[in-house]
């Protein structure tokens, strides 16, 4: 219904129009009310209405992958919300709930085109929080975006932990046991040749020392390259729990749109049934 032009008074929206052109708007202008905790619109829902906080407070808000809410705006007395789906006629893109309880004006786009008409300020402001909206919808994509894990491991790791992981990956290849397994027959073969002039005769008690400090050094940094494989594998647990979650969030997301769907269209047969009806009285 039609809101009282007293309404309008002290919004910014409206302040730079005149009594004549309050009163013209205010005979097209909706106003409602919720309570708190009521949900005005969920994500996901077409949008064709923008709202003005009156009185009271509503959250807007998205669910993450892992089903915590993230509060994009709270809007007050003055703000407005909902002029993405108005202005681009898609779907709502974040939930809108009431703090406390609320009284919202109700804009759709004719009104919105006779506010604009009237009040060409009123769209600087409305690109103003769009700007704000889009700066912060930038800084919860740098904090929360998912990432590749082997390229955040990567970006992470210290330079010692990078030779610890390319001294291990050598160790452990075929490379490292055939050169080392042909430097050993050279070094056995040479001593046992020379006679009384070998510089490591048997029982190549140099050759053990050596292998003793190679493994001595080589244990501790195969030791740090495990470690950080374990890092690795409770983060891929973490993400593919996380994945898990979301697959189950969204089924769950699902069933609420089918549920909202069936309620709708329950009301909508029901209204229809009495239209039929009401010619035969």
């Amino acid at each position: 219904m039609a809101c009282d032009v007293s309404l309008l008074a002290g919004i910014q929206f409206f302040d730079l129009l005149n009594e004549e052109n309050r009163k013209a708007l205010a005979n097209v202008i909706d106003s409602t009310t919720l309570k708190d905790g009521e949900t005005l619109f969920h994500a996901g829902e077409p949008g064709d209405a923008l709202y003005i906080v009156r009185s009271g407070e509503i959250e807007l808000y998205i669910k993450d992958t892992a089903g915590q809410r993230i509060v994009l705006n709270t809007a007050r007395p003055g703000d407005f919300f909902g002029e993405l789906a108005l202005l681009d006629e898609g779907p709502r893109t974040a939930t809108a709930a009431a703090l406390a309880d609320s009284e919202l004006l109700v804009l759709g786009r004719d009104d919105l085109i006779l506010l604009f008409q009237k009040n060409p300020d009123a769209a600087l402001h409305m690109l103003a929080s769009l700007g704000r909206m889009t700066r912060k919808a930038d800084e919860l994509l740098r904090t929360r975006v998912s990432r590749n894990l082997n390229v955040e491991e990567e970006e992470t790791s210290t330079f010692g932990q990078r030779i610890a992981d390319r001294v291990a990956r050598f160790g452990g290849s075929w490379t490292f046991i055939i050169l080392f397994g042909v430097f050993m027959l050279f070094w056995i073969s040479t001593n046992a040749f020379r006679g009384a002039g070998a510089f490591d005769p048997f029982p190549y008690i140099l050759l053990n020392l050596a292998l003793s400090m190679v493994a001595a050094m080589q244990a501790p940094v195969i030791m740090m390259s495990q470690n950080r494989q374990s890092s690795k594998d409770r983060l891929k647990a973490d993400l593919d729990y996380e994945v898990n979650l979301k697959a189950e969030l969204e089924i769950a997301h699902l069933h609420e749109k089918t549920d909202r769907l069936y309620e709708a269209l329950g009301d909508r047969l029901a209204r229809l049934e009495k239209a039929l009806k009401a010619p035969n009285r």
